[in-house]
């Protein structure tokens, strides 16, 4: 009797971070999603910088996190609208990430956040992974995927429509979020990066609203680069107005002092300027 042996077919490699744009074909929702990204990876970048001097970390936006390997890659990814990962590099192998593959990197994000279009269900779906939901065609939820998966210690949705933000903490203890409580001034302490997340109200990009914003320990709100830099244009420009009043004002002391029959000397030792620019003050 010959037996036949059953060739044992192997799945293909997963997919380097290259392969894995995410393709679920899904449109970003709504206008003020990627000003928003824009604004909160601006100005958090100072921060970054004295956390990282040596440059290592990432920042996400609408990228995919690949949390388990599924058939196709994207039904195993979830794609916060903003996230920030430490210690690792902002490139791989000198490449521009497309991807973030967890174990891979063995780092989660520190915090991820989103920008709901709707009323945040979706966002706070706790939909457990199971054969059960799956064979029923139902992913898991994100809530669940990022508490009880990725584990990012920070976990913030923003409803856009009714300028709600909810931040949530893992709870090293139970290990699932606890709903944090915003202090005195409506923000959220977010401690490992020494800055505060609220919401601002004002325009940007030719959009008035409410937008997420950082704040540091001292209650200042951190720039946009285009912020600091009309920042110090009015500086430089109230340095100047305040040098041409002193002038002015040295000008006139000494058109007082002269009247009164003092000689050019004597004015400068008066008011510790050089005879040269009394004389030039004439």
């Amino acid at each position: 009797m010959i037996q036949t042996v059953e060739k044992i077919v192997l799945p293909p490699p997963f997919p380097d971070h290259t392969q894995l744009p995410d393709k679920d074909g899904n449109f970003v929702k709504n206008f003020q999603e990627h000003p928003q990204t824009l604004i909160l990876s601006d100005s958090i970048t100072p921060v970054l910088e004295v956390i990282h001097p040596d440059g290592q970390y990432a920042i996400g936006q609408d990228s995919g996190i690949y949390w388990r390997e599924a058939d196709p890659p994207e039904k195993g990814a979830e794609t916060p609208d903003w996230f920030y990962v430490p210690n690792v590099p902002p490139k791989l192998d000198g490449k521009i990430r497309r991807s973030y593959v967890l174990w891979r990197e063995f780092k989660p994000p520190l915090i991820a956040l989103e920008l709901a279009s709707g009323d945040g269900s979706e966002e706070r779906d706790k939909t457990p992974l199971s054969q059960e939901n799956l064979n029923r065609g139902k992913r898991p939820g994100k809530f669940w995927v990022y508490e009880q998966i990725i584990r990012i210690p920070y976990y913030g949705i923003f409803v856009i429509e009714t300028n709600v933000l909810e931040m949530y903490k893992l709870d090293n203890t139970s290990g699932r979020y606890k709903q944090m409580s915003p202090n005195e001034l409506g923000r959220y302490p977010i401690e490992r990066l020494g800055v505060e997340l609220g919401l601002w109200q004002g325009t940007y990009q030719n959009q008035t609203q409410a937008w997420l914003r950082w704040w540091d320990k001292e209650g200042n709100l951190l720039l946009t680069g285009r912020e600091q830099a009309e920042l110090e244009r009015q500086r430089a420009e109230n340095a100047e107005r305040s040098l041409e009043a002193e002038a002015q004002s040295r000008r006139e002391a000494i058109g007082r002092l002269l009247a009164m029959g003092l000689t050019a000397e004597q004015v400068a030792e008066a008011l510790g300027l050089t005879v040269e620019f009394v004389r030039q003050a004439l």
